[in-house]
């Protein structure tokens, strides 16, 4: 219904995405996570030429962990650049420094 966003300047753009994080034993986190959580969202897998920081926004008391998949916001504060990027459909890597830890797929972009 919405496939082309408005992510095209320097402010935070927010995504509604399926966020899938790996099991330890299929290389991903060995513990969940909770609010604030910001690690990088590769769109350019395993170039890493379009990497972008997002916080993976999660309710209060609301934990992730290994091997869920749930469907979560996510906020990029630079989004300058995503537009041609967050396509419905998309999927990218979620990763901590170069260690990939998970994978999402876009839904909808607020």
């Amino acid at each position: 219904m919405y496939d082309i966003l408005e992510c095209v300047s320097d402010d935070p753009c927010l995504v509604e995405a399926e966020i899938t994080l790996y099991k330890p034993e299929d290389g991903g986190r060995s513990t969940p996570f909770t609010q604030n959580y910001r690690p990088n969202h590769n769109f350019d897998y395993p170039k890493n030429e379009r990497m972008f920081i997002g916080q993976v926004e999660l309710n209060e008391g609301e934990w992730m962990h290994p091997g869920e998949t749930k469907i979560l916001n996510i906020t990029f504060f630079d989004a300058k650049g995503l537009r041609e990027l967050l396509t419905v459909g998309r999927k990218w890597h979620i990763q901590e420094g170069s260690h990939v830890v998970g994978e999402a797929i876009v839904k909808y972009v607020v």
